[in-house]
Formats: C-alpha cells, structure tokens, sequence
C-alpha cells in the first residue's frame, strides 16, 4: 500500500515546527557559549576567570534563554533577574530569580521587576560582566513610567497606539520617551565595566535599536520623533493628558532626552543577535527542500494593514502555479487598524483576507499564518489555516467571512468554521510567518 500523502495543513503545520525548533531561545543562547580549555566564551567573548555573570533575562523566551546560560555557565552565574510573559515559564529557571508580567498591556508587575532589575545591576560587581537576554515582549514586561506619569498612563498609550495601527518601531519610539528603563537606560543603570546582549529579534530588520525598546543601546529617536507619531494617527485627544504634555515639554527642553548612539557609555557594550525570522524562514525552505518539495523564500516582506498582506500573498500564490508544487514562506510584522468589536490577531486577520481571495482561486493554494511566540493577539491562537474550503465551512457553521473581516472578528469566524492554529507559548519569538502550499498545475 503506498504512504499516504500529507493533507496541506499538516504539511504547513510540520514546517511549522521546524522554524520554531530552529529559533528556540535556548538553542539560541547555546549557539553562541563555549565552555573550553580557555574558559567560557559568550557569543566569542572570554569572560575572565574571576568575573561571574550578572543575568537579565527579559522577554517572551526570557525563560529557556537563561536556562541554556545556567546549564552551561554553572556557578558563573552568580545573580540576575528573569522577567516573562506570565504563562511562559515552564518549566522555570534553575537558580535565577524569576518575575512574570502582562503583555501586551503593561502592568504593576513588570513595573515593579523593571525597578527591582535597574537596583540589582546597579549594585552589581564592577569584575562581574551583565549578560542582558533579550527577546519579544520586554518593552511592555518592564513598563516603567518616567516621573510624572503613571502605569495606567503607559498602559492606555499602548493599548491606543496597537488599535491605531501603529507599526512595533513607531511604538517603542513613544514607549522609549515614556519609560525610565528602556532607549539605553538599562546600560546607564549597570554597573558592570562589560555588558554583552544577546538578542533574538522579533522586530522589522532586526533593528537592535527597536527590539525590547533597545534597553543596552543609544536610541537614535527624540522626544519630537514620538509626538510626531502621535500626530500621524491624530491620537493627541485620544491619549491621556499626561503623555501628551510629557512629550510636548520633552520637546521644549523640559525634559531629559533618552542617552544617544555615540555616548560613551555604550562603549563597554556589544550586541549580538542570536536568532531572527530569516533563520526560521529557511529552517521551512530547508526542510521543504528534503522532502523534495520546491521551497521560496520571499523575504520579510510582511507588513502594513494585515488584510492587505493576505490577499497579495494569494496573488504571489497564484502566479507561483507550475507543473510542480511550491512551498512559499514569508516573514515580518503586519498591523490591524480596529474598527470593529470582534475578537483576532494580525495572523488570524491576513488568513481570513486570503481566505476569501482563495475562494475563487479554485483548490491547490493552502495558507497558514501565525505568530512564532504561539500568541495572535488576544487569543488563544498563534494563527490560522486557509485553503478555498475555507468560506464554505464558514457558511455551513453560520458565519459570514467578509462580515467577520469587516468588524476585526477573525478569531469568531475561525472558532465557528475551523482553522485555528494553536500551539501555546514556544519558547521563541522572531515575527509573524506565512506559509503557502501550491499543488501542481
């Protein structure tokens, strides 16, 4: 009897995993240590006999990247702080201390492990050398508001700048201005004479700048660059009043700027990125390819309003159709403008959009989109799957797919006809990925 063929979903959904597997925080951080004959070596680094490490994990895969550091560094490591999303911390560190927060609305939480981590690296031995783990999710986990403003302040701002459609860079630029611990404040803080980041990336270029807030780096925006963003959405009557005269008297003087690339305290600092969307894009192109399946990868061309993503992916889709089958991966970050009451994700949006595309692209394209940290939005979903069965399902369970979209309900439509992708917390956390399955013409 011959093997029976994989259905597209479970072909979508294996590739999947191997683009996690091959960005698992702790996998990550393991790349890059090296216990030898000459000592241990962090991303190249030899760190002095005598120094122990002083560790600030911060971030959605905050947990497994200090694991691999205990694992490996041993009795080296000799204190430090683990902040993460609260429900990702298992199992937990070995000796680190651990603190859990909200995301993507901050909380008093991680306010108060952003002010507990500021006072540990100050008092930390100047022979010690800081090992910041950085990872989507620390701006929010570490929300501490600068003086004048509150925690409700910072949480209202975010929560109006993720429903405008505010990229992720335009909203660490406002956050950065807000805060007394990101835009190079942690580094500031540190009393440690070396610092050494190493971060997986789940921002648009891997801009080191952008991810987490960039809390070890000069931050290249000012006070005038975060009221603009305010201003390109129209939000200043939307935002309480306390961040609008924070920015504005930044802008006048009155307020100290965020430290700046080129200040001399970054000098002792080194960033090193561990893992991005283009390492979990060409795990899927590789595995494809073993399985003797044509594999493209079309870049990190995921971006803007979610919807629009989805119906250009079904248009790449269908002029990808040969004689062969394709498999099309694609990575990045796109955006939701809310303007309805439904519940969703931007991977559970773009989905829904090309669902409706493929419903007249006729059989052979599939479609799944999910975010790699196994979180789509308020859901419980990382995403979603598509093929043209899509809206047929969605019909027989009673839901309408364009009425769905119109109103950001993409989690209602999927939860009725069937579709969710759910894979609980992954350890990682580099964007948002699309894979597209074409049959053969």
């Amino acid at each position: 009897m011959a093997p029976s063929v994989p259905t597209a979903r479970v072909r979508l959904e294996g590739l999947f995993e191997h683009a996690l597997a091959a960005v698992h925080g702790g996998r990550a951080v393991a790349r890059v240590l090296e216990q030898g004959a000459s000592g241990l070596r962090v991303a190249g680094e030899r760190i002095p006999s005598a120094a122990g490490l002083q560790v600030a994990a911060i971030g959605k895969a905050a947990v497994p990247m200090a694991r691999a550091l205990e694992d490996l560094a041993g009795h080296r490591v000799r204190g430090g702080l683990v902040i993460t999303r609260e429900g990702h911390a298992d199992p937990p560190p070995h000796q680190l201390t651990l603190r859990e927060a909200s995301h993507p609305l901050p909380d008093a939480r991680g306010e108060a492990a952003a002010r507990e981590l500021l006072a540990l690296v100050r008092t930390a031995p100047a022979s010690d050398v800081l090992v910041v783990l950085l990872s989507g999710g620390a701006s929010a986990l570490t929300s501490c508001p600068s003086p004048g403003l509150s925690l409700d302040d910072l949480a209202a701002t975010t929560s109006t700048l993720l429903a405008c459609g505010a990229d992720i860079a335009q909203l660490n630029v406002v956050r950065k201005h807000l805060s007394e611990f990101s835009a190079g404040r942690l580094a500031v803080a540190a009393s440690c004479r070396r610092v050494l980041v190493l971060a997986l990336s789940d921002v648009p270029g891997d801009a080191l700048a952008v991810i987490g807030s960039g809390p070890c780096i000069g931050d290249p925006s000012r006070f005038e660059d975060a009221l603009q963003v305010v201003d390109d959405y129209g939000l200043r009557e939307q935002l309480p009043a306390a961040v609008v005269e924070h920015l504005e008297a930044g802008v006048a003087g009155a307020r100290p700027e965020s430290p700046k690339p080129g200040d001399p305290v970054f000098e002792r600092v080194r960033h090193f990125l561990v893992g991005c969307n283009a390492d979990a894009r060409a795990a899927v192109v590789r595995a494809a390819r073993a399985t003797g399946v044509c594999a493209i990868d079309l870049g990190e061309l995921l971006g803007g309003e979610a919807s629009g993503a989805g119906r250009r992916l079904v248009a790449r889709a269908r002029q990808a159709r040969s004689d062969a089958p394709v498999v099309l991966v694609a990575g990045g970050e796109t955006v939701v403008t809310l303007r309805g009451q439904g519940r969703g994700g931007r991977s559970q949006e773009l989905a829904l959009a090309a669902a409706i595309e493929l419903a007249d692209a006729g059989e052979g394209i599939a479609l799944l989109a999910a975010g790699t940290d196994g979180h789509d939005g308020p859901t419980d979903a990382a995403g979603a799957f598509v093929d043209a069965g899509t809206l047929g399902a969605g019909s027989e369970a009673g839901v309408d797919a364009a009425a769905c979209l119109a109103r950001n309900d993409a989690y209602g439509f999927f939860a009725a006809a069937g579709g969710l992708v759910r894979t609980g917390p992954t350890n990682t956390n580099v964007m948002d990925l699309v894979l597209i399955s074409v049959d053969a013409v």
